[in-house]
């Protein structure tokens, strides 16, 4: 799919001479790239924890997300020369409309599986597929631009334009790459799960945890698909280690549900190594990032 959308890109540019039209050909090379990256993210991602990957190859997802980041920061500054040179003196492009139809055609197409891409990438909890699909929106939506903006062009004379979309492209792309290898860079090194998420597992262990006293030390963060929950359960000093089990195996469930792909590490402990508060610690944690 990626294949066809860059080469009716490519047509169009080629037939118009459009420098706008070029930086949207040059957008998708870079999907191209970035499609197959994901695919052996994907690839390497769904393999089994092994001997030497215990918690499995979920962050393979991560590196390809930094990879396609930096290819669209790279195409971002060819757009930026491209536009620079052709700026000092503007030219009308050639056969203008037959350009832009193909080019609306490439359009639809790259909408129709960007949103495909990220519906997947939702349900299969893959950040490789939801940044694929991000980034053909915003190729959807930079076309646009372009497209409306070489119609304004046309109707004023004013060719100029065509340089401007390009930059105006360039700096979009920009925009677009450093917020998702941003995002890339917080799986890589394991930030915490969002407040709104944090309040959802903190209340989901609060209304499961009955037969223990407390947790505390509770943290959270991801890794491509998979969640990796850890906290500390405090049970009654008195409890068996069936008792206690059973507490965990309640929390476990419970915290399956309510974050899909999780998976809960409980380090249990007796009453006097507890905090004295009750319930699921908010404040003064012995863990750095836990829910405050």
């Amino acid at each position: 799919m990626a294949l066809a959308v860059l080469a009716l890109k490519a047509v169009a540019y080629a037939v118009t001479g459009s420098v706008s039209l070029y930086s949207d050909a040059l957008e998708s090379v870079v999907n191209v790239v970035a499609a197959g990256v994901a695919w052996l993210a994907i690839r390497v991602a769904s393999q089994p924890p092994d001997d030497k990957h215990p918690y499995g190859h979920t962050k393979a997802e991560y590196l390809a997300a930094v990879a396609e980041g930096a290819l669209i920061l790279f195409a971002a500054v060819e757009i930026g020369r491209a536009a620079w040179d052709r700026l000092a003196a503007p030219v009308a492009p050639d056969r203008l409309s037959l350009g832009v139809m193909i080019a609306v055609g490439a359009t639809v197409i790259n909408g129709a599986w960007a949103a495909i891409l990220v519906r997947a990438g939702r349900r299969h909890r893959s950040p490789a597929l939801v940044a694929d699909g991000h980034h053909l929106w915003t190729d959807v939506a930079s076309t646009g631009g372009v497209l409306a903006g070489i119609g304004l062009a046309a109707v004023t004379g004013w060719w100029i334009l065509d340089s401007l979309l390009a930059l105006a492209v360039a700096v979009h792309v920009v925009v677009v790459g450093v917020r998702l290898v941003r995002e890339s860079v917080g799986g890589l090194m394991d930030e915490r799960l969002s407040e709104d998420e944090m309040r959802t597992l903190h209340a989901t262990i609060e209304a499961h945890m009955g037969g223990a006293h407390e947790v505390h030390a509770l943290r959270a963060r991801r890794a491509g698909r998979t969640t990796f929950v850890e906290f500390h359960l405090v049970v009654p000093g008195d409890a068996t280690v069936a008792q206690a089990h059973a507490v965990c195996d309640r929390l476990e469930a419970a915290i399956r549900e309510s974050v899909p792909g999780s998976h809960a590490t409980i380090h249990v402990e007796p009453e006097h190594k507890g905090k004295g508060t009750g319930g699921v610690v908010r404040v003064g944690s012995d863990v750095p990032h836990t829910f405050t």
